[in-house]
Protein backbone atom coordinates (compact mmCIF):
# COMPACT_ATOMS: atom_id res chain seq x y z
CA UNK A 1 0.00 0.00 0.00
CA UNK A 2 1.40 3.63 -0.69
CA UNK A 3 1.68 6.31 1.83
CA UNK A 4 -1.64 7.94 2.40
CA UNK A 5 -1.95 10.79 4.71
CA UNK A 6 -2.71 8.42 7.23
CA UNK A 7 0.25 6.48 7.52
CA UNK A 8 2.06 10.27 7.49
CA UNK A 9 0.07 10.74 10.49
CA UNK A 10 0.43 7.34 11.98
CA UNK A 11 4.19 7.75 11.97
CA UNK A 12 4.15 11.38 13.53
CA UNK A 13 5.17 12.81 9.88
CA UNK A 14 1.99 15.32 9.28
CA UNK A 15 0.51 16.24 12.91
CA UNK A 16 -3.31 15.52 14.29
CA UNK A 17 -5.78 16.75 16.78
CA UNK A 18 -5.85 13.22 18.18
CA UNK A 19 -8.78 12.00 20.55
CA UNK A 20 -7.86 8.72 20.81
CA UNK A 21 -5.10 6.15 20.25
CA UNK A 22 -4.27 2.82 21.55
CA UNK A 23 -1.85 0.19 20.10
CA UNK A 24 -3.96 -0.52 17.20
CA UNK A 25 -6.30 2.10 16.92
CA UNK A 26 -5.93 5.76 16.16
CA UNK A 27 -8.31 8.93 16.48
CA UNK A 28 -8.50 12.57 15.21
CA UNK A 29 -10.48 15.30 14.11
CA UNK A 30 -11.06 15.63 10.44
CA UNK A 31 -9.25 18.92 9.05
CA UNK A 32 -12.25 19.76 6.61
CA UNK A 33 -15.28 18.47 9.12
CA UNK A 34 -18.98 18.40 8.22
CA UNK A 35 -19.76 19.84 11.53
CA UNK A 36 -18.08 20.20 14.77
CA UNK A 37 -16.86 17.31 16.29
CA UNK A 38 -16.15 15.39 12.99
CA UNK A 39 -13.93 12.57 13.88
CA UNK A 40 -11.77 9.92 12.00
CA UNK A 41 -11.42 6.18 12.82
CA UNK A 42 -8.46 4.62 11.70
CA UNK A 43 -7.02 1.73 11.81
CA UNK A 44 -2.80 1.53 12.40
CA UNK A 45 -2.90 -1.57 9.85
CA UNK A 46 -2.19 -0.15 6.17
CA UNK A 47 -4.88 -1.42 4.65
CA UNK A 48 -6.63 0.56 1.96
CA UNK A 49 -10.80 -1.67 2.33
CA UNK A 50 -12.29 -2.73 5.34
CA UNK A 51 -12.07 -6.07 3.72
CA UNK A 52 -8.65 -6.15 3.39
CA UNK A 53 -8.01 -5.38 7.11
CA UNK A 54 -7.15 -8.28 9.90
CA UNK A 55 -9.15 -9.63 12.36
CA UNK A 56 -7.52 -7.76 15.32
CA UNK A 57 -7.81 -4.45 13.45
CA UNK A 58 -11.31 -4.95 12.59
CA UNK A 59 -12.35 -5.98 15.89
CA UNK A 60 -10.20 -3.26 18.04
CA UNK A 61 -11.70 -0.84 16.12
CA UNK A 62 -15.26 -2.11 16.68
CA UNK A 63 -14.42 -2.16 20.37
CA UNK A 64 -13.25 1.83 20.44
CA UNK A 65 -15.81 2.82 17.56
CA UNK A 66 -18.56 3.45 20.27
CA UNK A 67 -16.48 5.20 22.85
CA UNK A 68 -15.19 7.96 20.89
CA UNK A 69 -18.96 7.92 19.64
CA UNK A 70 -20.21 8.87 23.15
CA UNK A 71 -17.36 11.34 23.71
CA UNK A 72 -18.17 13.24 20.71
CA UNK A 73 -21.16 13.56 22.00
CA UNK A 74 -20.75 14.63 25.26
CA UNK A 75 -18.34 17.14 24.01
CA UNK A 76 -19.79 18.69 20.92
CA UNK A 77 -23.43 18.58 22.52
CA UNK A 78 -25.09 16.73 20.08
CA UNK A 79 -27.10 13.43 20.19
CA UNK A 80 -27.31 12.35 17.04
CA UNK A 81 -24.73 11.30 14.39
CA UNK A 82 -23.91 9.12 11.12
CA UNK A 83 -21.08 7.03 10.82
CA UNK A 84 -19.58 6.61 7.42
CA UNK A 85 -17.32 4.22 5.72
CA UNK A 86 -16.29 4.24 2.39
CA UNK A 87 -14.62 1.30 0.49
CA UNK A 88 -13.51 2.26 -2.98
CA UNK A 89 -13.18 4.98 -5.24
CA UNK A 90 -16.96 4.10 -7.09
CA UNK A 91 -18.10 4.23 -3.19
CA UNK A 92 -16.22 8.11 -2.88
CA UNK A 93 -13.34 6.44 -0.79
CA UNK A 94 -10.93 9.47 -1.63
CA UNK A 95 -8.05 8.52 1.31
CA UNK A 96 -6.85 4.78 0.59
CA UNK A 97 -6.39 3.55 4.36
CA UNK A 98 -9.35 2.48 6.01
CA UNK A 99 -11.15 4.82 8.05
CA UNK A 100 -14.64 5.61 9.82
CA UNK A 101 -16.16 9.00 9.83
CA UNK A 102 -18.15 10.10 13.41
CA UNK A 103 -20.38 13.11 11.87
CA UNK A 104 -22.17 14.72 14.50
CA UNK A 105 -25.65 15.85 12.80
CA UNK A 106 -26.57 19.51 14.90
CA UNK A 107 -29.87 20.68 14.98
CA UNK A 108 -30.03 22.87 12.07
CA UNK A 109 -29.04 20.27 9.76
CA UNK A 110 -25.11 20.77 9.66
CA UNK A 111 -23.40 17.61 9.03
CA UNK A 112 -23.81 14.71 6.16
CA UNK A 113 -26.16 14.70 3.75
CA UNK A 114 -27.52 11.11 2.60
CA UNK A 115 -29.36 10.53 -0.17
CA UNK A 116 -31.25 6.50 -0.52
CA UNK A 117 -32.39 5.36 -3.80
CA UNK A 118 -34.04 2.27 -3.00
CA UNK A 119 -34.67 -0.24 -5.22
CA UNK A 120 -36.47 -3.72 -4.87
CA UNK A 121 -35.17 -7.46 -3.88
CA UNK A 122 -37.42 -10.53 -5.31
CA UNK A 123 -37.94 -13.20 -2.74
CA UNK A 124 -36.08 -15.90 -5.28
CA UNK A 125 -33.30 -13.63 -6.08
CA UNK A 126 -32.84 -13.13 -2.71
CA UNK A 127 -32.94 -16.73 -1.16
CA UNK A 128 -29.76 -17.00 -3.89
CA UNK A 129 -28.07 -14.20 -3.52
CA UNK A 130 -27.88 -14.71 0.72
CA UNK A 131 -26.80 -18.14 -0.22
CA UNK A 132 -24.32 -17.02 -1.82
CA UNK A 133 -23.00 -14.45 0.29
CA UNK A 134 -22.84 -17.30 3.13
CA UNK A 135 -20.90 -19.59 1.46
CA UNK A 136 -18.35 -17.17 0.28
CA UNK A 137 -17.69 -16.31 3.83
CA UNK A 138 -14.06 -17.39 4.71
CA UNK A 139 -12.97 -18.24 8.80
Amino acid sequence: MSDTIFSKIIAGEIPCHKVYEDDLVLAFLDIFPLSPGHTLVIPKEPAATVDALSDDSAAAIGRVLPRIARAVMAATGIDQYNILQNNGPRAHQAVFHVHFHIIPKTEDGVGLGVGWNPGSLEQDQAATLAKQIADAMVP
